[in-house]
C-alpha cells in the first residue's frame, strides 16, 4: 500500500476518535448535532479528496464543490471555516496566464477556503442592516491603510505584481478572515460556536502531531507527491534524536502556534463545557501537541499567554502566589532528576539544544536593523538580494526571516511596521476597555475577553520568532477580528440588542465604551 494511503488510514482513525469524544461537549454548548455532523463530514470529505484524488486540480474542484454545498446550510461561516482549516496542508499551484501573463495567481487550500467560505459570507454580511460598515473602527482603518500601502509598494516591482499581491492576495489572505471574524460573530453563542470549532480542529491536529512525534512519521509528507501540487514545507526536522511533529501545518513552529491559540480559546470554553473531564482531556491533548512540535517560540508564547490570562483574571495576586509556590516545589525536583535536566536543555534561553539557532537570530536582528536604517520609511523592494543579507543564507539556500516584525519592517519600512503593530494594539486596547466596563469579573463575557486578550498577546510573542508562513497570518487576523467583534458586541447599542436573545446578562446593560 502506498505511504499516503497508509497515512490516510491513521489520520481517519485519529480524527474519528477525536470527533467522537468532542461531539457531546460541542453539541451541549456550541452548535446543533446537525451542524456538528455536517462540519465533521465535510472535514472527512476534504481529507479523502486530498489523499485519493491523485491530481491537484481534481482535488480543488471536489473540495470547492463540498465547501460550497455545505456553506449553503451553514449558520456560522466562521465556525465552518475554522473546523476544516487544518484538514489538509496548504498545497498549491499556479493558475497559468494562458500566454497573456506568466500566471494569474497561486491557488492553495487556504485560498480555496477563503473563496468558497469567506467570500460568500462577506457578500452576505455586507447586505445585513445590523452589520457595521467596514472602515468605522480604528482597526478597520489601520488594516485598510496597510493593504493600500502594500499595493503601492508592490508597484516598485510591476503593476501586475501589485494587482496580484497588493490587491487580490491581500483581499483573500488578510481582509476576508478579518472581516468575517469581526462582523460574522454577533453574540456569545456565536463566539462559543466559532471558538469550539477552532479547538476541535486543533485537537485533531494535536492527535496527529502526537502520533507523528511518537512514531517518527510525518503523516502528510507523501500527500504532496500524490496530488502533484507544490508545498514548500514538510521536511523531516529532527531535534536531538526526536522528530518534530508538523501535522498539516508543514512546520513545527506553526503546529506549536496553533496549539497555543487553541489552548487560549479553550480557556474561555471551560465555563461552557459541562463535562470538566472532557475539558481537561482537551487541554492535555493540546499540550501534547505543543510538546510534540519541540518548538521553543510557541512555548514562550504559551507561558506569556498563561501569565496574561492569570493577571487579568479575578484574584490575580492569590493565583500568582499559588503558581509561585507550585514552581518552588517542582523546580528543585526537575533540577535533581535526569528527565528534568533534559527538559531544561530544550527550554529557550537556558537550554543547550541547538543553541546555534539563538546565534542565527542575533545575527538576523543585527543585519536587519542595519538594512532598516538604510531604508527606514518604506523598506526595500529587493531586500533579499542585498549583499549584506547573503550572510543569512542557510544550507538550503534560503534566507529565513524568523521574525514577522523584522520582515514587515524590511519590506514595508517603519511606516508599514507602525500600521501592522498599530492594528494589533488597537484591537488589544478595544478588548481591554470592553473588559474593564464589565461589572463582574466572574462573568462569561469577561472570561471571553480575558481569553481573547491573552491569546492575541501570546500570538504577538510567537510571531516574533516566526515568519508569516502557512496558517500563521490567517489565524492572527481571524483572532484580531474576533477581538473587534467582542468590542462591538459590548458597545451600548449592541448590548441592548443582544440581551434580548439571552446572549448577555442583565448586569451588562449599563456598559459604556
Amino acid at each position: 500500500m502506498p505511504e499516503h494511503l497508509k497515512a490516510l488510514v491513521v489520520i481517519v482513525v485519529l480524527a474519528s476518535a477525536v470527533f467522537a469524544i468532542a461531539e457531546a461537549p460541542a453539541c451541549a454548548v456550541a452548535c446543533t448535532s446537525e451542524d456538528f455532523k455536517r462540519r465533521r463530514n465535510l472535514w472527512f470529505g476534504i481529507t479523502l479528496a486530498a489523499f485519493l484524488a491523485h491530481n491537484f486540480w481534481i482535488f480543488i474542484v471536489v473540495a470547492a464543490a463540498l465547501l460550497l454545498l455545505s456553506a449553503r446550510r451553514e449558520p456560522n461561516a466562521l465556525a465552518m471555516y475554522f473546523l476544516v482549516l487544518f484538514a489538509v496542508p496548504a498545497i498549491g499551484a499556479e493558475i497559468t496566464g494562458l500566454g497573456l501573463i506568466q500566471h494569474f495567481f497561486r491557488i492553495d487550500y487556504l485560498r480555496l477556503l477563503a473563496l468558497a467560505v469567506l467570500l460568500p459570507a462577506f457578500v452576505s454580511l455586507r447586505t445585513q442592516p445590523d452589520v457595521e460598515p467596514f472602515g468605522r473602527t480604528l482597526p478597520d482603518k489601520l488594516i485598510a491603510a496597510s493593504i493600500v500601502l502594500g499595493f503601492f509598494l508592490q508597484l516598485r516591482t510591476s503593476f501586475t505584481d501589485a494587482l496580484r499581491a497588493g490587491v487580490f492576495y491581500s483581499f483573500i489572505d488578510i481582509f476576508l478572515p478579518y472581516y468575517v471574524a469581526s462582523r460574522g460573530v454577533k453574540n456569545l453563542q456565536g463566539f462559543r460556536d466559532a471558538l469550539m470549532a477552532f479547538v476541535i480542529a486543533a485537537l485533531v491536529l494535536a492527535a496527529i502531531g502526537a502520533f507523528e512525534f511518537v512514531r517518527r512519521w510525518l503523516l502528510y509528507f507523501a500527500v504532496e507527491d500524490a496530488l502533484g501540487g507544490q508545498w514548500d514545507l514538510a521536511l523531516y526536522l529532527p531535534r536531538e534524536g526526536y522528530l518534530r511533529a508538523q501535522g498539516s501545518t508543514g512546520q513545527p513552529i506553526v503546529l506549536g502556534y496553533v496549539m497555543v491559540v487553541a489552548i487560549g480559546l479553550l480557556l474561555f470554553l471551560r465555563k461552557s463545557i459541562p463535562n470538566r473531564l472532557a475539558w481537561g482531556l482537551g487541554i492535555l491533548l493540546l499540550m501534547a501537541g505543543l510538546v510534540a512540535a519541540l518548538s521553543r517560540g510557541p512555548w514562550v508564547g504559551a507561558a506569556a499567554m498563561f501569565l496574561i490570562f492569570v493577571a487579568t483574571g479575578p484574584s490575580a495576586g492569590l493565583r500568582f502566589a499559588k503558581i509561585g509556590l507550585l514552581g518552588a516545589i517542582i523546580l528543585p525536583l526537575l533540577l535533581a532528576s535526569p528527565a528534568g535536566r533534559t527538559i531544561i536543555d530544550y527550554l529557550p534561553f537556558v537550554g543547550t539544544v541547538e543553541a546555534e539557532n539563538i546565534t542565527y537570530r542575533e545575527l538576523l536582528f543585527n543585519i536587519s536593523i542595519e538594512v532598516i536604517k538604510q531604508n527606514p520609511l518604506l523598506g526595500a523592494a529587493d531586500v533579499m538580494q542585498l549583499p549584506v543579507m547573503q550572510q543569512l543564507r542557510q544550507g538550503g539556500g534560503i534566507i529565513d526571516i524568523v521574525n514577522t516584525y523584522l520582515l514587515v519592517a524590511l519590506v514595508t519600512g517603519l511606516v508599514g511596521l507602525s500600521l501592522f503593530a498599530g492594528f494589533f494594539i488597537a484591537v488589544i486596547v478595544g478588548i481591554f476597555q470592553s473588559m474593564r466596563n464589565l461589572p463582574d469579573r466572574h462573568d462569561e463575557l469577561y472570561l471571553l475577553g480575558q481569553a481573547l486578550l491573552a491569546t492575541l498577546l501570546g500570538i504577538l510573542v510567537i510571531i516574533g520568532t516566526a515568519s508569516g508562513i502557512s496558517f500563521i497570518p490567517v489565524i492572527y487576523y481571524s483572532v484580531a477580528g474576533l477581538g473587534v467583534a467582542y468590542a462591538r458586541m459590548l458597545a451600548p447599542a449592541k448590548v441592548a440588542e443582544s440581551a434580548g436573545d439571552g446572549a448577555l446578562q442583565p448586569a451588562t446593560m449599563n456598559i459604556r465604551t
